[in-house]
């Protein structure tokens, strides 16, 4: 943590912040105001308390912890670095230290005291003026660079988580938290009680299990659930989207998003304003990828489809090709016939043509009778063969003996 001032003029309670158990959980520091009662223990990082501070419940520190002079812890303390206790501090239970325990005078702890370093009992030397002593002693022995890199790491935002700031004077427990700064809670949290304050803003995905009342304005963040009433007394509302409300909402103005819920009655001394979406809400990006999945797929899908497509016009056009060859041979051989059933006509007229392309008819078989006509009045080479007698024999004949 850097260990510049913190304000502590309003109570911030940062991101992930959960009530747990009577234990207030953080993953960043603690900074609790002079004079401030926290009604339930303290679970963080670095934990820091100011003069006067009662705590109802025990402390656990991963880092260090210091508990300045007339502090109350009612039950014990585990340090995970080194603890710093003022004095006049009471202690009901143990207290355990992983590191160094630097203890003032007249510290009550009731229970056993452990500490894995040097314990060294003395009021503890202020931090502030701790670090001026020592980087008065790195420059006095000529350690330039020692004390600027001690400086710039005093001095640079390292980023960490926002620690929980507990103002001055204020009143935190299970019932109520009471403030008379502004108040701030962040997104994903997890408060029990009534939350008082000056004014008050909410964060997203937060639940409140009690009210909100502050004397100016209050805005409740996106899909937020108070189980309670929205007051204010002379400041105006805004409920963001899909945020619920279980109570009652009263302010002078109030702003409502179309998509909240508001389950009591809505109070307003001036106007009530409905924000509604000019685009709609914006679409998940869950949403997003399954729809660019299903154009993906959809894509895929089409190309495939116009591959078989082209597949089968290629194969249809084949097809009429095969036809196509199949009508022209018909076509010939219907030519053919017609050309043979003609060709007595054309011999008749004397026009013979030449047959296209090399081609030419097969020769045509004649008839017997035709035959026999066209050979009609030609003499035969060697003579007219004699009729047979009635009998079969001809007389003319001569009759050869047998040899016999």
């Amino acid at each position: 943590m850097s260990l510049r001032s913190a304000e502590l003029d309003e109570l911030a309670i940062p991101d992930g912040t959960t009530v747990e158990e009577h234990d207030l959980v953080t993953d960043g520091d603690v900074v609790v105001g002079g004079q401030s009662t926290v009604e339930f223990g303290v679970r963080g990082d670095d934990v820091m308390a100011g003069e006067r501070v009662t705590f109802g419940g025990g402390i656990e520190a991963e880092g260090d912890c210091r508990l300045d002079m007339w502090s109350e812890v009612a039950e014990d303390v585990l340090v995970g670095g080194s603890a710093y206790v003022g004095e006049r501090v009471s202690i009901d239970g143990g207290l355990k230290v992983a590191g160094n325990a630097d203890i003032g005078d007249d510290v009550e702890i009731a229970d056993t005291f452990e500490a894995s370093g040097h314990i060294e009992i003395r009021n503890p030397m202020p931090t502030v003026v701790f670090l001026v002593i020592y980087l008065s002693q790195l420059l006095r022995i000529g350690e330039e660079e020692a004390a600027e890199e001690l400086a710039d790491q005093l001095v640079a935002d390292e980023g960490e988580t926002q620690p929980i700031v507990i103002p001055r004077g204020a009143r935190v427990g299970d019932d109520a938290w009471r403030v008379s700064t502004p108040a701030t809670v962040g997104d994903d949290c997890r408060i029990h009680g009534n939350i008082r304050a000056e004014s008050l803003t909410a964060g997203a995905d937060t639940v409140v299990f009690g009210s909100l009342r502050a004397k100016g304005d209050v805005a409740v963040g996106e899909e937020t659930e108070i189980k309670g009433d929205v007051t204010t007394r002379g400041g105006d509302v805004r409920i963001g989207r899909d945020a619920h409300i279980w109570g009652d909402v009263s302010a002078e103005d109030v702003e409502l998003h179309e998509h909240a819920v508001v389950e009591g009655t809505i109070r307003v001394s001036g106007e009530l304003t409905q924000v509604r979406d000019a685009l709609g809400p914006e679409p998940a990006e869950d949403a997003d990828e399954d729809a660019a999945d299903s154009d993906t797929e959809a894509a895929e899908e089409t190309a495939v489809d116009d591959g078989s497509t082209d597949d089968a016009d290629d194969d249809s056009a084949a097809d009429d090709a095969d036809d196509e060859d199949a009508d022209v041979e018909d076509v010939i051989d219907v030519a053919d016939a017609e050309g043979g059933d003609g060709g007595e006509d054309q011999d008749a007229d004397g026009n013979d043509e030449a047959p296209d392309d090399g081609e030419f008819d097969p020769e045509e078989v004649q008839s017997r009778e035709e035959v026999e006509e066209s050979l009609d009045g030609v003499v035969p080479m060697v003579g007219e063969r004699p009729d047979p007698e009635p009998n079969g024999h001809d007389e003319d004949a001569e009759v050869t003996p047998d040899a016999d």
